[in-house]
């Protein structure tokens, strides 16, 4: 099987895939790049024998990161306790096999790429995909598969924390929908509430719309990220909500690269 890591700037996510690219198990931590491999290990270790798996099950580690400083004991972490030399998404020989078409290639996230590799094999046409993360990006794979730009702004909790660390008297709210439908708010906590989850629904839709005028209104628009589901639940806003994008688009950079051997 197939250990595809998924280290992001809140959270390494993990999965467990099946020779058929089906991802089978998944578990998250969070993002310490001082986390050292041993710790990593007896983590998966019993995560893996409570689903009735092993360290042994695993053939194959594929990384993806956008936190340079963890790469190193994620590669000690596969060579140690998982016997194999991890691939490292973007470099060889797993190259991302698309055309980034940005100024600059090497500053894009490994996250972005492959987002857009998982997002090709979804839907044909153009796509905008959507990634609620420790930033939210907006991005725009053509209809060949090519990465072809996009746009980043302050993500959800990003935002929230901000709110509460720079105004004193400001509560921590976590995110979600506002009890009502109004827009406008009683108490502070519902003022909060209001702005945070419906200002960035306005940003959502009006950022999709932007890039439709661009793109064409026929571009698909796919949400990877924990809070993907809240926004669509009240906005309907995504073509289709993907929260495993990211870990996919892993499973096929491998499969694509054992494919080519």
């Amino acid at each position: 099987m197939l250990l595809a890591i998924d280290n992001g700037n809140t959270n390494v996510k993990f999965a467990l895939v099946d020779a058929s690219g089906a991802i089978v198990q998944g578990w998250r931590i969070a993002t310490d790049a001082k986390r050292t491999a041993d710790e990593y290990a007896v983590w998966l270790d019993q995560l893996l024998r409570m689903q009735g798996y092993s360290r042994g099950d695993v053939e194959a580690v594929i990384i993806a990161t956008v936190v340079p400083r963890a790469l190193y004991n994620l590669q000690v972490l596969a060579r140690k306790y998982f016997s194999t030399e991890p691939l490292i998404a973007g470099r060889a020989p797993v190259e991302w096999g698309i055309a980034l078409k940005v100024d600059e290639p090497k500053a894009l996230g490994a996250d972005r790429a492959v987002n857009a590799i998982a997002a090709q094999a979804l839907e044909p046409g153009d796509k905008i995909v959507i990634s609620f993360g420790t930033a939210t990006t907006f991005d725009h794979v053509g209809a060949d598969g090519a990465y072809m730009g996009g746009s980043i702004a302050p993500g959800v909790n990003l935002s929230l924390d901000a709110l509460y660390s720079a105004a004193a008297m400001l509560p921590r709210i976590g995110i979600e929908p506002p009890a009502v439908p109004s827009v406008i708010g009683r108490d502070t906590v519902g003022q909060m509430q209001i702005g945070i989850y419906w200002g960035y629904v306005s940003l959502i839709e009006g950022m999709i719309a932007r890039m439709k005028a661009e793109i064409g209104d026929q571009a698909k628009v796919i949400a990877t990220g924990g809070l993907a589901p809240l926004f669509q639940q009240h906005g309907h806003l995504f073509d289709r909500v993907e929260p495993d994008l990211t870990l996919r688009g892993l499973s096929l950079l491998y499969a694509n690269r054992t494919a080519g051997r």
